[in-house]
């Protein structure tokens, strides 16, 4: 960055801070106007002495101050105590809104006040750097066909926020954006103002509770929602910045940069513990991405009808044009469509023939007729003609501001939208498989065969050209639906085309069985299959999921076994010699601890790559993390960061799920800024592996000292959740867990089955209730003691592990996660929810160790990192958790009385709607307020 730049970004930066603080006060004034406006002034005056007062003891804690405040809670009418628990809530969505509009301010900020600089984290950041490091034309190509990043949309039910509720947030983000306008007139601005405290208004008078759970169709639509809005323009957008720059610092190519950043789905192919997903809801959510593809197209077309109105009298078209429409004039009847009377204008009337083929798309019976788009190559080949066409009479700039665009955007969504992944759990493949062989006499009681047993079964059937199933033959409703899905996705990709469907994930794979009963499933339906001559074609992979530490250290040897098997491995080759794995960030957590889980996925990562290599085979992990930070949560960037930089040759996939969806993705700024950012991690990546030597060096000892570390951690984790006899009464009565599983915000159960059992409980929300409590214990618990033992109080250890903070990326990730998640915690407030436990002895007991580890975790994170208090190394998250904690605070005061009180009325077997109603607005509330919850 020059001087003069970085002169001009920090005198920014203050006047931008004050803008944000601008912003959240006329957002709370407008808020303080509805409040008065409902409830008159008293409500006002009680949200704001509660408010004062929260502020006041976050400042300074006086104990009289805390009582006090206490008392006003506890003692409020429960018909203004509805009231306060709303304002809260409501105003940490105003505060979320204007800091989402602050982050686009910011960015365009700097591209104002830094002139010709380069911002740090952008796309053309990275291609400068390779650039300035002497980096070829050659090896940049190499490198971007290398690179791969699919973001995969889930339905894990951590988005607490309606859809409804989410479109007001957006008028209301733009309404606050206009505010910048520094041509608005008086009274243009207090028009804008009028609009906006309408919206609040309409905000506060809007449910944001649902009164039923979302089907799985409902999830589907509200994934496609941020194609519609966001992702189908902001996508191409990052492609075109790419090119810009790699035009800029490599002028002597001509580039189109290979597909390498897209987005992918779960919703609806998820089919893990969630019983409404049935083939039949797989093949709607398939049939809804395929109608919003089409449609996007065909609103795109109807824009060119203004726009394409070159005349042969003035230009000469090329007779590829026009012999284009001579022949769709022959196979194409338009209906739905007129065709354009100027046959001078002749664009228009080749428009129309195409809005016409992509009408007819959607239409099963003239599939295989040019009447219509049997593929997105048909369509692309059309916008190529087009491209040609228009650069012919020198309409350039027409072709790039236009047809390219579309090209890229039918390049990236096809007629798909998005790539749908299958899931399920690997018991239910055993099942229907032991069933199936059972009544074909194969195998009496196939689950009970060894592990070895099952393999050498399972391969003998791959390599067997003989059908397994019948029709003739009856089976169970659920061995019945588990073959239906693999029918479901050979029609579908005949219909859609092979890449909409691709990846079959294996929850909670154990062995090469697990991997091989897919593969044996998929050739009973031909998306497997050996032809006579040997060579083998193979449209589904089979997709490990590790989820737990034994699973983890299991991994390699699982995938060194199935690459020994000679038709599996031409099963791989078939598909590029790719093979994709999942690690799962959630239950490794759960299982292990946070920094043994992502030390064993380090470790994970290493092996499984080097079982790949000794087989020549390249692996794409796939990076199962949520939203909170334990389960992985993080900036997109940065977790790409995160990996080995030679894990990620066969490229990326990671998960974007729950309220990371709607922070990242609900507007356009922000979702640029993301995935710019993204690309930049990428190729940041790509060049450390492909050039080592410019990777700063870690110390061979260190990775011993990690390894060391994450032992200790994961015996002292491990000692409460799973050795402790009273851990599970303590978690479940001190933290919202059954109330979370009451809020509306998913289709999925929250345990795998109906059992109490930590094992069946799922991840989710697992890490949501203890974030609710403010104990937020599975992200940092057990790292303090862990450290601790390393140090042992000599003063050379504590600088071995400062020198790793330094140069170690794995570890200054580590810790810095471990910083985040110590800003969020606040056991002041824990105790009050440990309060509800009943047996004071069990309360007590654990709730003194988590406390002595908390202040053990917070005094080893700032010697290591020399800091004087968490969070010094990023003030600006720093400083947003400071403000936003005074107004978490008072409804998590009141979760806890809620609580309280809906349990003993529910003991004296009795119930209240209402207060189980306040309960969970203070849940949306305290998610609001916390970010990042699930």
């Amino acid at each position: 960055m020059s001087e003069q730049a970085a002169t001009a970004q920090a005198t920014a930066r203050p006047q931008s801070n004050n803008l944000l603080r601008r912003d959240v006060r006329f957002m709370g004034n407008l808020l303080g106007e509805v409040l008065v406006h409902q409830g008159g002034d008293e409500l006002l005056e009680v949200v704001e002495r509660i408010r004062e007062m929260s502020k006041a003891l976050r400042a300074e804690f006086v104990h009289e101050l805390y009582e006090e405040f206490k008392k006003t809670i506890t003692t409020l009418d429960p018909e203004i105590r509805h009231q306060v628990i709303r304002a809260f809530a409501v105003y940490f969505q105003l505060v979320n809104i204007a800091e989402q509009n602050h982050r686009i301010r910011r960015k365009r900020d700097y591209e104002r006040s830094a002139g010709e600089s380069v911002q740090p984290g952008s796309i053309e950041a990275a291609v400068q750097v390779l650039h300035e490091r002497g980096i070829p034309v050659d090896g940049v190509k190499s490198m971007l066909d290398g690179i791969s990043l699919e973001l995969v949309m889930t339905a894990h039910p951590t988005e607490a926020t309606r859809r409804v509720v989410q479109d007001i947030h957006k008028r209301i983000a733009l309404g606050l954006m206009e505010l910048d306008n520094p041509t608005l007139t008086h009274r243009e601005r207090e028009k804008l103002r009028a609009g906006l405290l309408n919206d609040v208004q309409i905000l506060w008078q809007t449910d944001e509770l649902r009164d039923r759970k979302p089907t799985v169709i409902d999830e589907v639509r509200n994934g496609l929602y941020y194609f519609d809005e966001t992702l189908f323009e902001v996508l191409p957008n990052v492609y075109e910045e790419l090119e810009r720059c790699l035009h800029k610092y490599y002028p002597q190519e001509q580039w189109h940069v290979p597909t390498y950043l897209k987005f992918g789905s779960w919703i609806g192919g998820d089919r893990d513990g969630n019983p409404s997903v049935k083939a039949k809801v797989t093949w709607e959510t398939l049939t809804l991405h395929k109608q919003l593809a089409l449609s996007k197209y065909q609103s795109i077309l109807k824009e060119w009808m203004d726009i394409l109105s070159f005349s042969t009298t003035i230009v000469d078209v090329p007779a590829e044009l026009l012999g284009s429409i001579e022949d769709d004039e022959q196979e194409v009847e338009l209906r739905g469509i007129d065709k354009w009377r100027n046959s001078k204008e002749p664009y228009k009337v080749k428009l129309c023939y195409m809005l016409e083929k992509l009408v007819n798309t959607g239409d099963d019976s003239l599939k295989g007729t040019s009447k219509r788009y049997n593929s997105p190559e048909e369509f692309k080949q059309d916008l190529l003609l087009i491209d040609r066409s228009l650069r012919s009479h020198y309409a350039d700039y027409t072709a790039d501001s236009h047809v390219r665009k579309l090209i890229r955007q039918v390049e990236l969504f096809g007629f798909h939208m998005a790539a749908l992944d299958v899931r399920q759990h690997s018991k239910e493949h055993e099942s229907a498989m032991a069933e199936i062989l059972a009544k074909m006499n194969i195998a009496a009681d196939y689950a009970s065969l060894s592990e070895e047993e099952k393999i050498e079964l399972l391969d003998r059937l791959l390599n067997d050209p003989r059908p397994l199933t019948s029709s003739h033959l009856d089976y169970t409703e659920s061995t019945r639906e588990c073959l239906d899905v693999y029918q479901t996705i050979y029609r579908a990709q005949q219909e859609f085309g092979e890449s909409c469907i691709s990846s079959y994930l294996i929850s909670m794979t154990q062995g090469a069985s697990d991997m091989l009963e897919v593969m044996v499933f998929a050739k009973e339906v031909g998306l497997f299959r050996q032809e006579a001559d040997g060579t083998v074609r193979c449209t589904l992979q089979s997709v490990p999921l590790f989820e737990t530490i034994d699973d983890l250290h299991a991994a390699p040897g699982i995938m060194q076994r199935l690459f020994e098997l000679p038709l599996y491995r031409k099963g791989v080759e078939a598909r590029g010699n790719l093979h994709e794995i999942m690690l799962g960030y959630s239950d490794s957590n759960k299982d292990g601890g946070v920094v043994t889980a992502n030390w064993e996925l380090r470790c994970a990562l290493i092996d499984i790559t080097e079982a790949g290599s000794r087989h020549g085979v390249k692996l794409k992990f796939f990076h199962g993390r949520g939203g909170a930070l334990g389960r992985g949560g993080m900036p997109l960037g940065r977790s790409i960061l995160a990996q080995p930089p030679h894990t990620v040759g066969g490229g990326i996939k990671i998960t974007e799920q729950g309220e990371v969806l709607s922070s990242r993705y609900s507007m356009q700024g922000i979702a640029y800024r993301s995935l710019e950012q993204a690309t930049w991690a990428l190729l940041t990546a790509a060049r450390l592996a492909s050039h080592p030597e410019q990777m700063p060096e870690s110390l061979p000892e260190w990775v011993e000292i990690a390894k060391g570390i994450s032992e200790t951690a994961q015996e002292k984790y491990q000692d409460l959740i799973f050795r402790d006899p009273d851990f599970m009464e303590f978690f479940k009565e001190s933290t919202p867990l059954s109330e979370v599983g009451e809020l509306n915000i998913g289709s999925r159960p929250s345990k795998r089955k109906n059992s109490d059992r930590f094992e069946d409980l799922r991840a989710i929300p697992w890490v949501f209730a203890w974030t609710q409590s403010r104990y937020l214990l599975p992200a940092w618990y057990a790292s303090g003691t862990a450290f601790r033992q390393y140090v042992q109080g000599d003063e050379s250890r504590l600088q071995t592990l400062r020198d790793m903070y330094k140069g170690f990326p794995f570890f200054r990730q580590l810790v810095d996660n471990l910083q985040m998640a110590m800003a969020k915690a606040d056991l002041l407030i824990a105790r009050q929810y440990a309060g509800m436990i009943k047996n004071a002895g069990v309360r007590d007991r654990i709730f003194q160790l988590v406390e002595q580890e908390y202040s053990l975790t917070l005094r080893m994170i700032l010697d290591i990192t020399g800091q004087k208090e968490i969070l010094d190394n990023v003030p600006v998250i720093q400083e947003s958790i400071r403000l936003r904690n005074p107004y978490v605070d008072p409804l998590s005061y009141l979760q806890v009385e809620l609580l309280a009180e809906l349990r003993q009325k529910r003991e004296d077997e009795e119930d209240d709607t209402e207060l189980l109603r306040e309960v969970l607005l203070t849940i949306n509330g305290i998610a609001a307020g916390l970010r990042n919850t699930g």
